[in-house]
């Protein structure tokens, strides 16, 4: 096979939760320009329309399904209108996430169970429950966790995000767990671990700590607006067929600095 048709994605259904904006909009329009048919999830209606609109415009089949993946009995149904109208799910990206920022003394325990419950919770059952209805009786699928660097490491001073390290800590070792229990179905599961992007998550930190961030990066830069579009094609095609139970770093650097 050659490596053109190694990463071609035609004919392939991907699924990206959290797709409506940011790092998940990147990565739909990644997967839509080498050929997949895209299922996109988000809460707001309004910022899910624009975002199939504007995938459309560039020529991708695009289904958006509107619902709260934190609301955890909501997804069998909202994996139920993706294969009504696409048949099965080939590539389940799990991009939604969310955090709280507060000293871990005060944390409110309130925080601490949104950000798990979503970032973890809602992880696990959507793979659960794509993976017994579409991978497992197929023999193939390919999962594509984003976790983050926030996961392999402690924050700088002026961060206080307890629940979302932790969260995004415990993203990566499902993945290999996950990785390791379902290789015999040929599903492969892997992870991404941004650095800091530019989004409504990071808006405002970054004009407080942008500047020592990228001082300590080696590249000198911050994620930009295409720079998960290769791997997430990569984690999602032929081309990364031998690869299960691995994270991605994609922070120029930043974590081995």
């Amino acid at each position: 096979m050659g490596v053109k048709k190694l990463y071609d994605l035609s004919g392939k259904v991907a699924l990206v939760t959290g797709g409506s904006r940011g790092l998940g909009l990147q990565m739909a329009e990644a997967l839509g320009e080498m050929g997949a048919r895209v299922a996109i999830t988000a809460r707001k209606p309004a910022e899910l329309d624009e975002a199939s609109a504007h995938l459309a415009r560039q020529g991708v089949q695009v289904l958006a399904v509107p619902g709260d993946l934190a609301r955890l009995e909501t997804i069998p149904g909202m994996v139920d209108r993706v294969l009504a109208r696409f048949g099965t799910v080939d590539v389940l990206v799990n991009n939604a996430g969310t955090t709280w920022g507060a000293p871990a003394e005060d944390y409110p325990a309130e925080a601490w169970s949104k950000v798990m419950n979503l970032n973890i919770n809602a992880m696990f059952f959507i793979s659960q429950d794509v993976g017994r209805r579409c991978m497992i009786p197929r023999r193939s699928g390919k999962i594509v966790n984003v976790a983050s660097v926030a996961g392999l490491s402690g924050n700088p001073p002026e961060m206080t995000t307890i629940a979302y390290n932790t969260s995004k800590g415990a993203a990566v070792n499902f993945t290999r767990a996950l990785a390791a229990e379902w290789g015999k179905y040929n599903i492969n599961v892997n992870a991404i671990c941004p650095g800091f992007f530019p989004s409504k998550m990071t808006h405002g930190l970054l004009d407080k700590i942008g500047k020592g961030i990228v001082e300590r990066t080696p590249l000198g830069r911050i994620g930009g607006d295409e720079d998960l579009k290769g791997v997430v094609v990569f984690l999602a095609s032929e081309a990364s067929r031998h690869v299960t139970g691995q994270y991605i770093a994609v922070d120029g650097g930043s974590c081995v600095s």
